[in-house]
């Protein structure tokens, strides 16, 4: 396998909304470069990137995929993301490792939300960006109009590089706008690419396009702005690295004619990528903290250095196997090598090294700085864990996931899966962070939870196909909490118990008082004389709180009581432990009815982002859900909506949205706090608990 320098090496991205081209786009490229020798095909489920059985099934990607290609010398390593938004934690994992973001838009209809989402990374990650005009065959193609919605919503620095000689059905070439000649591509497959000069009637517009080129480029240095005032245009050297430096420098972002129906297109971005997108080793250092002194270092991109690698995505598919995928930053990786787990204390010795295509691997023996990779899976390292060299103890920064907009309950239809269940699910967890798993031991159900409803339906789908245990997923309880509004000065029970021999004897008078919330529970021993004598007060507090852990109403915790024990009495004999706290939970009990009981409901702050023509509908959908408004604000085209919601109602929220907003709706959510249940619903609420153990019993 050849080894490539860091300066070899270009990394990139394909984002965008579902259905752009993205998966197609990379099977072409990968046939143009020779790495395959036909083209699949999304509807046929025969593409290199979209192998799992779920992409094949649904025609849509939902993992990440490394794919990789030689291109004039260059290793161009390729991340197909998922277009779903439900899958956005694969996207930002691979725009974590990449070194350009490569947006793929359609023709036709412009920027799609999806687009604008994962946009948001790219700015956020300050990486480099270029855009492919997809589908300008289509016979509604508009691909000026387009370019403007990129400047318009995407960025001002969309700057032309190739563009159409004709759209629609005879799209089959395109002006370069560096190379000044017209590009004609022969029929799909076939690899006939004629270069030619620009026709007559197009010179005027591609002078035009290639003068903005030129002075986007000079913007970007004040060298090359000197220069272009002076000389009125750059020379081929100043433009060639002018417009590299651009790029890096986030002030160019090239966009591209292209059509992957018919193969237009492609070769012209190949060319482009291989001598302009910025290699790793041009891009600023990766940071990371030195384990033992937590001192702020930059990673320098060198095979030579220490050992430093990333994993930013982690695989484990039938055909394929457990798999680790990284990106080295530092130093060169070797088949055997011992590496230390630094965000994990940890030793690794690492198994076989692979390159992948999809679920094509090759092995090789090294892997250097700048490169993408994998390895056997190793035994205690996950996702967003850094390996390092033993004398380099290095932590990369993590990658940082989204919070849930969404959850689920686990339901498992038959006994006895437990195992399994969290088995498959961890491993879930394991390939895509975002779906995060706990067991709620106050719900008693296990919790999921992610970015969409589809997302879920993949889990409980995947333990089905992979583990052979059926689930349902089902809506989660809601954690209420129980508290009093008022007092009851005297809540008094007797235990008393004789069975021959020795008998139990425990009675207490109890006062409850209700906190300021947010203060807990609070026993105040106020016993004068010895009436219950000392060594059984433990026992009353410990009888108190295990009441208030099950609850009284509806079996949720209780909160924010005060509880005074100021009298009693007891039995010289029969009086226990046992007795006394048995006392204590039954005079809780009678006299936390007896002090106006109420239930308290999680409250969670939600920000919704729409587009303006949509605020009207999310505001009454929020009104109708008993939120309330807290605040509005803008964010370039989007509004922000504020507002604080009970998480009763904001089961599947984030599906309601995207149907109100036609897709174009997002959330963010965070618990707030605790408030009181109206009358109404509380009745509803115990009505359905009392059903349930009903049902139960």
């Amino acid at each position: 396998m050849k080894q490539y320098s860091p300066d070899a090496i270009r990394n990139i991205a394909f984002i965008g909304h579902s259905g752009s081209g993205k998966t197609s786009i990379s099977e072409l490229l990968l046939f143009t470069a020779g790495e395959i020798n036909r083209i699949g095909r999304v509807e046929e489920g025969n593409t290199i990137s979209d192998f799992n059985p779920n992409e094949i099934e649904r025609q849509i990607s939902i993992s990440s995929t490394p794919l990789h290609l030689d291109w004039k010398d260059k290793k161009i390593n390729i991340l197909d993301t998922p277009g779903y938004s439900d899958f956005i934690g694969q996207v930002i994992a691979s725009l974590y490792v990449a070194d350009t973001a490569v947006v793929v838009v359609k023709s036709a209809e412009g920027i799609e939300v999806n687009t604008e989402t994962t946009w948001e990374f790219v700015n956020k990650f300050e990486i480099p960006a270029a855009v492919i005009v997809n589908k300008v065959d289509n016979e509604h193609s508009k691909f000026s109009e387009t370019v403007e919605m990129i400047k318009q919503r995407l960025s001002s620095e969309a700057t032309i590089i190739t563009f159409p000689v004709s759209e629609g059905v005879n799209f089959n070439s395109v002006i370069d706008l560096v190379k000044m000649k017209m590009v004609k591509y022969g029929d799909l497959g076939s690899k006939n690419v004629t270069v030619e000069d620009i026709p007559a009637d197009l010179k005027d517009e591609a002078d035009a396009l290639r003068e903005e080129l030129i002075e986007k480029v000079a913007e970007s240095d004040e060298e090359l702005m000197n220069k272009f005032f002076e000389e009125g245009t750059l020379n081929e050297d100043d433009l060639t690295k002018g417009l590299k430096a651009a790029i890096n420098k986030r002030s160019l972002v090239p966009v591209f004619a292209a059509s992957f129906a018919k193969g237009v297109g492609y070769n012209n971005f190949l060319d482009f990528t291989a001598s302009y997108f910025p290699a790793p080793s041009e891009r600023p250092l990766m940071k990371g903290k030195l384990k033992d002194s937590n001192q702020v270092v930059e990673i320098k991109c060198d095979p030579k250095g220490e050992a430093a690698l990333l994993v930013f995505k982690s695989l484990n598919e039938q055909h394929v196997g457990e798999l680790s995928i990284f990106k080295v930053y530092s130093g060169t990786l070797q088949a055997g090598q011992d590496l230390q787990n630094t965000s994990r204390d940890k030793s690794e010795r690492l198994g076989q090294l692979f390159i992948l295509n999809g679920k094509n691997r090759k092995e090789v023996q090294t892997i250097s700085a700048g490169d993408i990779g994998s390895v056997v899976k190793l035994k205690d390292t996950h996702t967003g864990n850094t390996l390092s060299s033993k004398s380099y103890s290095v932590v990369i920064d993590p990658i940082e996931f989204p919070e849930s907009v969404i959850r689920g309950a686990i339901k498992p239809k038959s006994k006895g899966d437990e195992d399994k269940i969290s088995s498959g699910l961890h491993t879930v967890h394991e390939e895509d962070p975002t779906l995060k798993v706990h067991f709620d031991p106050e719900l008693s159900q296990t919790i999921v939870s992610g970015q969409g409803e589809l997302q879920l339906a993949l889990a409980v789908k995947l333990l089905k196909d992979r583990y052979n245990v059926e689930v349902e997923l089902v809506e989660p309880k809601i954690p209420y909490r129980e508290t009093i509004k008022g007092s009851c000065d005297d809540a008094e029970f007797k235990h008393k118990k004789q069975s021959g021999g020795r008998g139990q004897y425990g009675h207490v008078h109890l006062k409850l008082e209700p906190q300021p919330r947010g203060t807990g529970f609070e026993f105040v021993d106020a016993i004068v004389g010895g009436v219950v004598p000392g060594r059984f007060i433990p026992a009353v507090e410990k009888g108190l709180k295990e009441v208030m852990e099950k609850g009284i109403l509806t079996s949720s915790k209780v909160i924010d009581v005060k509880v005074t024990l100021f009298d009693g009495t007891y039995h010289n004999v029969d009086s226990d432990e046992v007795s006394f706290k048995l006392a204590a939970s039954q005079a809780f009990k009678k006299g936390f009815l007896a002090a106006k009981p109420v239930i308290l409901e999680p409250i969670y702050d939600i920000t919704v982002k729409v587009p303006e023509e949509y605020m009207g509908d999310v505001m009454g959908d929020i009104s109708s859900r008993r939120g309330k408004i807290s605040g509005m604000d803008s964010e370039g085209p989007f509004q922000l909506i504020k507002a604080k919601v009970p998480l009763s109602e904001l089961y599947k929220y984030s599906t309601h949205l995207r149907s109100l907003t036609s897709g174009r709706g997002m959330h963010t959510r965070a618990f707030s706090h605790y408030e009181e249940v109206p009358k109404d619903i509380e009745a509803k609420i115990i009505e359905e608990f009392k059903k349930a153990k009903e049902e139960e019993e």
